[in-house]
C-alpha cells in the first residue's frame, strides 16, 4: 500500500480529475451530433463510466512510461530529482508494473466500449508510450504530447459514436495545440539542463522567448479549432460566452510568465488549466441543456 500511494502521488492521480473535463465535452458532443435542436440527449451510463476509467487508466500508463523513461534526467535535473525513482521511494520495476496494470485496465474498457475503440486501441498506445521519448529526437515533442493528449475527447467521441465524426478532429486540434502550448510554458523551466544532456525542446533549440511566442501562437489556434467545434455543433450562447472566458485566463496564463521570469509557471501549468478544462465542459454542458 506503501508503494502504491508513492506511485499514485508520482503520477499525480489526482490531477485525473482536471483531465477528465476534456474528455467529457467530446462524450456531451458525440451524444448530441448531428445537432437537431432538440432536447440534450446523454451517453449511458455504461458509456460514462467506462469513459472514465479508460481516460483514468490511460493517463496512468502515461504518466507511468514517462516517469520510467525519463528516470535517469530526472536524477540529474535539480528541479525533478526528488521524484519518486531517483529519490528511492519507489523502483522503476515497480512503476513499470503499475503500468502494465494500467495497460490491461485501458484494455478492458477500451473493450467495454465498441469495437471501433478497441481496434483504434494500438494507435493509441503508439502515442501513450511513445510521447515519453520523442524529447531525445525532436524539438516537435510538445506536439507529439498535445496529440496524446488530444485523443482524450477525440477517444470519448469514438466511444460513443463508434465513428469519426468532423467535430473528433476539431477536439483533437483544439487540446492538442492548447496541451504543446502549455508544455511549451513548463519546458521553459529546464532550456539550460535539456542543452546540456542534449534533449529536444523549443525552447532549448530557440530560446525562451521564441518557445513563449509559439505558446501565444498555439493558444490562438486552439480558440479557432474550439470556435470551429461551436460552429459546426451549432451550440449556443452559453458555449460562446465560455469560450471568450477560456480566451481571457489564456491570456492571464501568458501575463504570468515571461522570458526572463518563469516563477509562476506552476500557477499558470496546473491552476488556470485546470479552470480552463472545467469551465468548458461546463457552459458546454449547458449550451446543450438550453439549446
Amino acid at each position: 500500500m506503501t508503494r502504491l500511494r508513492v506511485f499514485l502521488e508520482m503520477v499525480r492521480f489526482e490531477h485525473t480529475i482536471f483531465a477528465l473535463p476534456f474528455a467529457y465535452v467530446g462524450m456531451l458532443l458525440a451524444a448530441n451530433w448531428p445537432p437537431t435542436g432538440g432536447a440534450m440527449r446523454l451517453p449511458t451510463l455504461h458509456q460514462f463510466v467506462w469513459i472514465s476509467v479508460a481516460l483514468a487508466a490511460a493517463r496512468t500508463l502515461a504518466f507511468a512510461i514517462n516517469r520510467y523513461a525519463d528516470r535517469y534526467y530526472d536524477a540529474r535535473n535539480p528541479r525533478t530529482a526528488n521524484r519518486a525513482i531517483p529519490a528511492g521511494r519507489l523502483s522503476a520495476r515497480a512503476t513499470l508494473g503499475y503500468g502494465t496494470v494500467a495497460l490491461v485496465v485501458l484494455a478492458v474498457a477500451a473493450w467495454q466500449l465498441n469495437d471501433l475503440t478497441l481496434k483504434l486501441l494500438p494507435g493509441a498506445l503508439v502515442f501513450l508510450v511513445g510521447y515519453s521519448y520523442t524529447k531525445r529526437f525532436t524539438w516537435l515533442s510538445h506536439w507529439v504530447l498535445g496529440a496524446t493528449d488530444g485523443l482524450a475527447p477525440a477517444g470519448a467521441w469514438v466511444a460513443v459514436r463508434a465513428a469519426v465524426d468532423p467535430p473528433t478532429w476539431l477536439l483533437w486540434l483544439g487540446v492538442t495545440f492548447w496541451i504543446a502550448g502549455f508544455d511549451l510554458i513548463y519546458a521553459c523551466q529546464d532550456t539550460e539542463f535539456d542543452r546540456n544532456e542534449g534533449l529536444c525542446s523549443v525552447p532549448a533549440r530557440f530560446g525562451n522567448a521564441v518557445g513563449l511566442r509559439l505558446a501565444q501562437a498555439n493558444h490562438v489556434l486552439t480558440v479557432l479549432a474550439l470556435a470551429g467545434v461551436g460552429g459546426v455543433m451549432r451550440l449556443g450562447w452559453a458555449y460562446w460566452l465560455g469560450l471568450a472566458a477560456v480566451s481571457g485566463l489564456l491570456v492571464y496564463e501568458h501575463s504570468l510568465v515571461s522570458p526572463n521570469d518563469l516563477s509562476r509557471v506552476n500557477v499558470a501549468f496546473f491552476n488556470v488549466n485546470s479552470i480552463i478544462a472545467v469551465t468548458l465542459f461546463g457552459t458546454t454542458l449547458v449550451a446543450l441543456y438550453v439549446g
